[in-house]
Formats: structure tokens, C-alpha cells, sequence
């Protein structure tokens, strides 16, 4: 366990904002962090000392590699001996492994730092990957040159490699080289940049952490949660390595004295009261001498559509996090949620670790899938084929997001899937529903055949291309899903609804966030068109177009998920909850209504039988309306000296206790803490009027007021950065919500809060156009 020590930089403390809390862990939380280390050494997260030493063997002999190569080309370019001698390459590390949060056959990402007159396209992607190719320790090495972040990959000694090239503006690279110096970035080229960028952001994540030893702990939590769950992949639109290191470390700066048990509760109880778009970001946003583009959405028009913006602590700054989707991001959001509810059951001791880390039903979850297969002619062809389509599945998402105005909502797998009786051919697999919440007319139906021809050719474009290599969409049931994507190729048995009370093993989510909502058979029906598509394999024709009628939503989640004891609990609580503040809800926007609150309690009482709890979620009710009250009247400016620990302990009456002595009141005063930290955005976004671009907007008064949450003394930012609603907001706010279809799902988000996104006006003019053009029945193909 790491130190409790805070580690303090000159503000007195990590991060752009004061901690929530600094209490120490109590005997309970020490507790719970060795149950969580020893399950995390049962589930195989440490390497072995022999496969360690064997990655340093391996890293060593890359060095001496790259060593002898860039000799070999200076040489060849006819420099002097003395030149030639001094001639120097140096690797470094980046990524899980320089980390320390790497496990047993995890890939090194690596970075060869090279001198001016060393290429990439020439001597590193040709001299180097032709030396590499002729050493038979080397396997699989497939060269990425037009990748975002050029890359060579291959495996060596059984060991694999992510090798990166930088060329800096230097004639000899010194042995000692510090790359966490700005001044290294002097005339690189933007491949230079980014591929530094992940060594640079790594050491500086190390050092804004308090306890390296808490937050790799936390990390490897985290890591293996998002694996088991369905949520860690970039290239998928959820999130990698390096964006869930950056939340922990939000977390461990948030939490400086905590240990890993309770900085993972922290964790999903922060980030599940997050408003995003608001960024995570660990230090502030430098502008930098060197004139290098950085995430800010006041001057760039990209950064404005970012939903989920996560920022690198190392110049210049950027947004890890850019392909999220909305889709994903609803995903992720209710994960966030279920881990939160579990941590309620642990302080109830009514769960334990196993329960966190229960894998997600993917192919339980949904009864409507798209199915993507891919095939080439040869196994090389296939890697190289693989590679582009899985970069380009993102797009497919934000297709269908932007062709059906959000409405039809995609959750991707973020794994791959081989059917082994068909040679060089990959599958992957998206979970389609309809977006809960939003009213449903019956026989509407989704048409997605023109979205999916565009991404098919798009895909297509593959500068690469061979023939062989095909890719083709179709639509699948849940009941049709192939055996080979199942362990062992068996389909598990769903629980029935009896057998799922009692027997099941998962925390379900709340009846909002449910990824699979129960909801009249009538308004559910999306219809297939059986109508068949050519160009792709020819496969045996659909039967009757009636057979292909299929559901968005779930009859009941239990009998997907199954839930336990501690689950049925849970729920039924959700579901009281919600109907409690549902009925609430219509009695105080019906100002002429005559009904009372207590004959809505009277109706949640009938519903569910529980006049004792009713009265309970009411007292409840009032509890948090007066808390909130309170943060209202005690909101602090963004100058305030007050700290956001300050503010909830004096919400409180008290300090914060550790995750064995939290309370009811401790949690809310601990989320008013984490709205102060969201009530303006960062000093580094500060800016006058004369600095903004032709994209500033105007925003009136009363809209800086709710962007606050209500607080009247706004960070100077706020004025600066408005929503490009204009000034006739509630004019436009249909076109606001028709048009932005990445944030329509946030709805504890109004427009007037994201104060980073703006819609520009040709939002409104497509989005005005496609509302013409969309048909009343939407349909989807079964083969596409």
C-alpha cells in the first residue's frame, strides 16, 4: 500500500481543484483493499518474475537494435567516422508497462527517438523494418506507416512490440535525454509530436498522482472492471489504457489519503455524478511557446463536439478521449452507475469483489443485433484487412446516430470473433435498441440500409485493398446469434423470470439506466426488410418479411441479467424511486392540478404495496431538496478560497469519513463537493474578448446563471464561452435538441450547461434537411 502522505506541488496540492477529501483510510478500508489485492492477483493481473525479466531482455535487445541501425544509415548517408560513432538512438517506454499496471502477455509500447537527418518513411519504415524482418527472433511484424500515429508492430522473442518513430530536430540524441522537456518538441512534425505524446503524458501522470503504489493498484482495478464489462476499447468509441488512467488519477488526486478500496467507490461516485462535457483534466491547460495546436473549444471548431473530453497533462494538451459516441458514452455512463450501486451493497456487506467484475451479457442485453464480417483472401491480407475495418467501426456508430437523429442507439462489442470452420474471416457484433424515453409510434421502424452502404464503401476505400477483401452487415436476432462467440461454443441458458429472483448473480442497473428496458409490446416493433442487397456473398434468401419484426427493449431485464437477492432489492427500490419522483414530478407541473402529494404517495403506495417506504423516500426527497438548497445558497465562486471539502463539510457539520463510515448525509454533502468542482470551467480557458475567434457567442444573463448550477458568481470563463444558441435560446431549443444528437441523451445536461459544445448553424440546417427527408417507416435490412 502506498504512502498517505500528500504529495504537494505549489498550490499546496494535485490538481486543478483543492481535494474533496483528506481523511485517512480506516480499518475497514484496509481491509477491503487486501480482499481487492488478493482478487486481483487470483484473476492473473501480475507477471510472473521470469516473464519479467524477460520483457527487460527483450526491451534491451531492441535498444541495441535501433543502436546499430542508426549507425548502419548515418553511415550510408555519408557522415564522417566520428559522426558515425557518436550516431545515437534511444528507446523509451510508454503505455500499461511504464505504468506498472502491464500483465502477463500484455504488448510494450515503445518509442525509438531518432536524429534529424534518421526518416521515418525511408530509414525507419523500410532500413529498420528490413533489418527487423531478418532476425528470426522477430515474428508477425506488420508496419502501420499511414496510421494516425505511425506505428511498426511484431512480436519479439514471444514478446510484443509497439515500436513508434520520433525524429527530432537533433544531430546526436544524447544518452541522458529528458523528453519531458517542451523544448523537444521544437520543429517536429505533427507525427513527432503525437508519438512522443504518450511518453510525455505517462511520466506526467506518475507525477501528479500522491501514491504511485495506490493509484497502479487502482488502475489495475479499473483496467480489468472495464475489460470484464465491454468498455475498454478506443478504437470501439469506449475508452483505453490511457483515458482510464487519467480518470484514477482524477481520483487519486480527489482522494489523496485514500487507499485503492475506497478510491474505486470514489471513483464510480464521482464519475457517475459527472456532467459531461465538462473535461477531466489533471493539471492546467498550458498554452505553450511553441505554437502547438491544444484541446480548446473556444478556438477550435472540433473540440466544440467532444462529449466525453478527457485532456493529457503533457503540452500540448489534447483530448484522449475524441471517439466516444454518444451511444458509448450512454453505455459507460450507466456501467458508472451499476458500480456505484454495487458499492451501496458492499457497505451493506450484502456483495463482494467477484460481483464488480461480473463479465457484461452482451448477448443477453439485446434482442437486435448487427453483425459485421470481414474475410480476405490470405492470413496477410487479413491482418492488414482487420486493422482498418476495426478503425473505421466507430464511424458506423456515429452513422447511425447522425442518420436517425440519436433515436436508434448502437453498443459495439469491443472484441472480435472467429468463426474457425471459415478460413481468414473475423466478425464483430452491435447491439441496436431504440433510445429509451422518447415516445414510440407504432409501426415506426428504423431504415439504416442507405447508413450502412455508405460505411460499407467508405471501408472499401482502403488504399491497400486487395481482392479478398470484403466486408458485409446483416441483421441478426439474439436467438440467431452464431454458437462460436460463446465459451466453448455453447449458448448459455437464459434464467426464466422465477429462476432469476432467486438464482442470479448480477447488480442490475436502475429502471432509467437499464441498458434493456421493459415497455409495451406495442410500441417496441422495428421492422426488418427482408429485401437483399447486392454485392454481397450470395447467402440463402429470408423468409416472410412478418418473421423479421423485432423488439428494442427487453419484457424483463431479470430475465437477461438474472439478479440476485441483493439485486430484486435494489431494483424494487429503483423502480420506487422512480415512481415516486415520476408522480412527483406530474403534481408539480400541473399547476391547475388538484391532486395533492399525498395522493401521489397514495398511488405509489398502491402500486407497490409500501405506504412505510413511501414515507421514507419522501422524508428522503425533502433531505436532498434541502442539500441542494444549501449548496445553492453556498455555491462559491471560481476564486473563492474556500475549498470543495470545505463547502461539503460544512454542509455536513463535519469531516468526511472513510468507505466504512460514510452516511447518508456524508454522500450528499460529498456530491455537493463534486458539483462545486463542475461549477466553471478551468482559468487555463480564460480569455478576453479580442482573443476569441470568429466562433465566440453570445449568452444571455440568465443562461450564465444555469450554466453555474445556479451560482451568481460565475467563473470570468463562462462569459466567454457560450452555447452558439444565440440570444433567442428558447426560440431554438427543439432545433438545439433535434440538432445535437451527441448530447440529447444527457438529460441531466441541459444545452445552456455545456458551455464547451457548441452547435454551429449548419447543425441546424442539415439536421432541418434530414427531418424532411426522413421516411415514417424506418427500416432496416436483414443482409446489407
Amino acid at each position: 500500500m502506498g504512502s498517505s502522505v500528500v504529495a504537494k506541488r505549489g498550490n499546496g496540492y494535485l490538481g486543478v481543484t483543492e481535494p474533496i477529501s483528506l481523511s485517512g483510510p480506516t480499518e475497514l478500508d484496509v481491509i477491503k483493499t487486501k480482499e481487492l489485492e488478493k482478487f486481483l492477483e487470483d484473476a492473473g493481473l501480475y507477471e510472473s518474475q521470469e516473464e519479467a525479466v524477460s520483457r527487460e531482455e527483450v526491451l534491451g535487445r531492441l535498444d541495441q537494435v535501433v543502436k546499430i541501425w542508426i549507425k548502419r544509415i548515418s553511415k550510408a548517408k555519408g557522415f564522417n567516422e566520428q559522426f558515425v560513432q557518436e550516431a545515437n538512438a534511444k528507446i523509451f517506454t510508454f503505455g500499461s508497462y511504464r505504468l506498472g499496471v502491464h500483465g502477463p502477455g500484455a504488448d510494450i509500447d515503445t518509442l525509438c527517438v531518432g536524429p534529424r537527418h534518421a526518416t521515418r518513411e525511408e530509414d525507419f519504415f523500410t532500413e529498420l523494418h528490413n533489418m527487423l524482418a531478418e532476425m528470426p527472433e522477430v515474428t508477425e511484424l506488420h508496419p502501420v506507416a499511414d496510421a494516425h500515429v505511425p506505428v511498426m508492430k511484431f512480436c519479439f522473442n514471444g514478446v510484443s512490440i509497439d515500436l513508434l518513430y520520433a525524429k527530432l530536430a537533433l544531430w546526436v540524441i544524447p544518452e541522458d535525454l529528458d523528453i519531458s522537456q517542451d523544448s523537444i518538441l521544437q520543429n517536429a512534425d505533427e507525427q513527432t509530436v503525437r508519438s512522443l505524446n504518450g511518453c510525455r503524458v505517462t511520466d506526467q501522470i506518475l507525477r501528479l498522482v500522491p501514491s504511485i503504489q495506490n493509484f497502479r493498484t487502482t488502475l489495475r482495478c479499473m483496467r480489468l472492471w472495464a475489460k470484464r464489462r465491454g468498455v475498454y476499447s478506443n478504437v470501439a468509441g469506449f475508452l483505453g489504457g490511457i483515458n482510464w488512467a487519467l480518470l484514477v488519477a482524477r481520483i487519486c488526486q480527489l482522494y489523496p489519503n485514500a487507499l485503492p478500496s475506497m478510491l474505486v467507490s470514489r471513483f464510480f461516485r464521482v464519475y457517475t455524478q459527472w456532467r459531461w462535457p465538462n473535461p477531466v483534466m489533471l493539471c492546467e491547460i498550458e498554452e505553450g511557446t511553441l505554437g502547438l495546436s491544444i484541446w480548446d473549444p473556444r478556438r477550435n471548431f472540433k473540440d466544440r463536439h467532444h462529449i466525453m473530453p478527457i485532456i493529457t497533462p503533457a503540452y500540448p494538451c489534447m483530448n484522449s478521449s475524441y471517439n466516444v459516441s454518444s451511444s458509448t458514452l450512454r453505455v459507460m455512463t450507466e456501467e458508472f452507475q451499476r458500480g456505484n450501486e454495487f458499492f451501496e451493497a458492499m457497505e451493506a456487506n450484502e456483495a463482494d469483489w467477484a460481483t464488480l467484475f461480473e463479465p457484461y451479457p452482451f448477448f443477453e442485453a439485446y434482442k437486435n443485433y448487427l453483425k459485421i464480417d470481414i474475410t480476405a483472401a490470405n492470413e496477410d491480407d487479413l491482418r492488414k484487412w482487420k486493422g482498418w475495418v476495426e478503425s473505421r467501426l466507430r464511424t458506423l456508430t456515429l452513422k447511425i446516430e447522425r442518420h436517425t437523429f440519436g433515436m436508434l442507439q448502437c453498443h459495439p462489442h469491443p472484441n472480435n470473433f472467429s468463426d474457425k470452420s471459415r478460413k481468414f474471416h473475423y466478425c464483430y457484433f452491435m447491439g441496436l435498441q431504440r433510445q429509451q424515453g422518447v415516445p414510440v409510434h407504432e409501426g415506426e421502424q428504423f431504415d439504416i440500409r442507405a447508413t450502412v452502404e455508405e460505411f460499407k464503401q467508405t471501408v472499401k476505400m482502403y488504399t491497400l485493398w486487395t481482392p479478398g477483401m470484403e466486408i458485409q452487415v446483416s441483421h441478426i436476432k439474439r436467438r440467431s446469434i452464431p454458437l462460436f462467440v460463446f465459451p466453448g461454443g455453447i449458448k448459455p441458458l437464459r434464467p426464466s423470470r422465477a429462476a432469476s429472483g432467486a438464482d442470479g448473480h448480477s447488480i442490475l442497473k436502475n429502471k432509467a439506466n437499464n441498458m434493456v428496458q421493459a415497455s409495451k409490446p406495442s410500441e417496441t416493433n422495428i421492422s426488418c426488410n427482408v429485401d437483399k442487397i447486392a454485392g454481397a456473398a450470395d447467402e440463402a434468401a429470408v423468409t416472410s418479411s412478418n418473421d423479421h419484426f423485432f423488439d428494442t427493449s427487453e419484457s424483463n431485464p431479470g430475465d437477461a441479467y438474472g439478479s440476485s437477492d441483493l439485486t430484486t432489492k435494489l431494483r424494487k427500490r429503483k423502480q420506487m424511486d422512480d415512481a415516486f419522483e415520476n408522480k412527483a414530478d406530474t403534481n408539480r407541473a400541473s399547476v391547475h392540478s388538484n391532486k395533492s402529494p399525498e395522493s401521489v404517495a397514495a398511488t405509489a403506495e398502491d402500486t407497490y404495496g409500501c405506504s412505510d417506504l413511501t414515507t421514507k423516500l419522501r422524508k428522503r426527497k425533502q433531505m436532498e431538496d434541502a442539500f441542494e438548497n444549501r449548496a445553492d445558497t453556498q455555491c462559491p465562486s471560481a476564486h473563492s478560497k474556500k475549498s470543495p471539502e470545505g463547502v461539503a463539510a460544512t454542509a455536513d457539520g463535519g469531516d468526511h469519513q472513510g468507505i466504512g463510515l460514510d452516511n447518508q448525509t456524508s454522500k450528499e454533502a460529498e456530491s455537493i463537493a463534486i458539483k462545486n468542482i463542475l461549477g466553471g470551467p478551468s482559468t487555463v480557458l480564460e480569455a478576453s474578448s479580442g482573443e476569441l475567434d470568429d466562433h465566440q457567442l453570445q449568452t444571455k444573463d440568465e443562461n450564465l446563471v444555469e450554466a453555474g448550477n445556479g451560482c451568481p458568481n460565475l467563473h470570468p470563463t463562462s462569459k466567454n464561452i457560450g452555447t452558439q444558441i444565440g440570444s433567442s435560446q428558447n426560440q431554438n431549443s427543439q432545433d438545439v435538441h433535434m440538432a445535437n444528437v451527441a448530447l440529447e441523451e444527457l438529460e441531466v445536461v441541459p444545452s445552456a450547461l455545456v458551455s464547451y459544445i457548441c452547435i454551429p448553424f449548419s447543425s441546424f440546417f442539415w439536421a432541418a434537411c434530414d427531418l424532411l427527408l426522413l421516411s415514417s417507416n424506418i427500416v432496416i435490412n436483414n443482409v446489407i
